[in-house]
């Protein structure tokens, strides 16, 4: 009997290390279908104002990001929004729209890593709605479904999503984001995936392997 695989993915949009995975998803995708499932790191009462001690916070770990994989922090972030002293990141609204990809398309994860490149290098504002539509007509969603869906999943049913992602990393033992779990058959298990940041292919390969291993 063959043994399903599925990769579950535990993260947050606003999670830089997230965006240093990205690539390492992207790959994942490849090999076996990828559930994400995100947590609301700045959701809520952590929901964070954009001031000069965030700044100071953020840099030397996007720094060492970008060192470890590759991933680019651009200027419209770097000395665009993470100086804009209006703007407040709030996880909430880019996991709605995550959610919002996920019902209309099957699209979440095209619309995570779109909303990453939105932050990490263009600097928008990915907590505002206007922005999140036109995102999402940008991968090629149709606006008004999407807009439907936005205004679904808003408010009590992401808030549900973010708890279930609460108990999934309670059940693994995840210590932060991003976190990667690997469910063959009815076993789930967390994975150690900070060896292969920067090396996508080579997590493919790991995947592949153990997937194959699984299936005698």
């Amino acid at each position: 009997m063959v043994k399903t695989a599925t990769l579950h993915y535990i993260h947050d949009p606003l999670c830089g290390w997230c965006y240093g995975a990205a690539p390492l998803v992207k790959a994942a995708r490849e090999v076996l279908p990828v559930v994400a499932h995100a947590g609301g790191m700045m959701a809520g009462s952590r929901r964070q104002k954009v001031n000069p001690q965030l700044r100071e916070f953020v840099m030397p770990h996007d720094r060492r990001i970008a060192q470890l994989t590759g991933q680019v922090f651009g200027e419209a972030y770097v000395d665009g929004l993470l100086r804009d002293t209006s703007a407040t990141f709030d996880s909430e609204p880019p996991i709605a729209a995550m959610l919002a990809a996920e019902r209309t398309a099957g699209r979440g994860l095209d619309m995570l890593a779109r909303l990453q490149t939105a932050h990490y290098v263009e600097g928008r504002r990915i907590a505002d709605r206007e922005v999140l539509v036109e995102l999402a007509a940008s991968i090629g969603l149709d606006q008004v479904a999407f807009e439907h869906a936005l205004g679904e999943v808003q408010g009590h049913l992401v808030q549900a999503h973010m708890e279930q992602t609460r108990g999934l990393m309670s059940r693994v033992s995840a210590q932060g984001f991003p976190t990667f779990a690997l469910e063959i058959s009815a076993r789930i298990d967390r994975i150690d995936a900070a060896g292969f940041l920067g090396n996508p292919t080579a997590f493919a390969s790991w995947l592949s392997t153990k997937i194959a291993s699984s299936n005698p």
